[in-house]
């Protein structure tokens, strides 16, 4: 599914006109950003947790140049399932 897609949906279920779906939708992506962006992690109850984690300095390989770095510490974002997310993924999806 897309962000284009997601509108398409939310406007179908709501009502709610395209333009201003799509406004929300880009709002609501820009906050979360803007909150990682400075250290904050987002937590949607029922949804799961938007939340900032430190990768620790390690050594990597140039395969390139043969060569091996030093790759320093940094952050990532990273999103963490609420256990009913997780369970309902795993009970309604079907194998292939």
């Amino acid at each position: 599914m897309t962000k284009a897609d997601l509108v398409s949906e939310i406007t179908e279920k709501t009502g709610i006109e395209k333009i201003a779906v799509q406004a929300t939708v880009e709002s609501f992506m820009t906050t979360i950003i803007d909150a990682m962006e400075t250290g904050e992690n987002v937590y949607l109850r029922g949804f799961g947790s938007f939340v900032v984690k430190k990768r620790a300095k390690k050594t990597g390989r140039d395969i390139s140049k043969n060569t091996t770095i030093i790759i320093p510490e940094h952050f990532v974002p990273t999103f963490k399932p609420a256990k009913t997310f997780v369970e309902g993924v795993k009970n309604k999806v079907k194998k292939k």
